[in-house]
């Protein structure tokens, strides 16, 4: 069991910056995967950094490639996601969410079983 807690949300305009945190209540074990997933009024889950708790290898879709990294501390207890050029097409709910027995790097919500509760981002001018 882990519980997770996002924070750092925020407003923001076009091209700033923010870090969101996620704070687990377990360190991350090496064969899990954490992945920040963000999602906007009427439109679904998606996926938008993925790390291996264990190697630190990250994959990104293209859509953030470049502009989002993500990145764990040494406790491997904090996840962060640093999020820079942003959009307005990065609105959204920002969640962080933890499976086990990681061997892709898989997006699918459903195959995650831990999950925060999110916090908000929001880019306007």
């Amino acid at each position: 069991q882990v519980y997770l807690v996002e924070s750092g949300g925020g407003s923001v305009q076009p091209g700033g910056s923010l870090r969101l945190s996620c704070l687990a209540s377990r360190a991350t074990r090496g064969d899990e995967c954490i992945c920040w997933f963000r999602q906007a009024p009427g439109k679904e889950r998606e996926g938008v950094a993925i790390m291996g708790a264990g190697s630190g290898s990250a994959y990104y879709p293209d859509s953030v490639k470049g502009r989002f990294t993500i990145s764990q501390d040494n406790a491997r207890t904090t996840i962060y996601l640093q999020m820079n050029s942003l959009k307005p097409e990065d609105s959204g709910m920002y969640y962080c969410a933890l499976r086990q027995n990681c061997e892709d790097w898989g997006m699918r919500p459903s195959a995650y079983t831990y999950w925060g509760q999110g916090t908000q981002v929001t880019v306007s001018s």
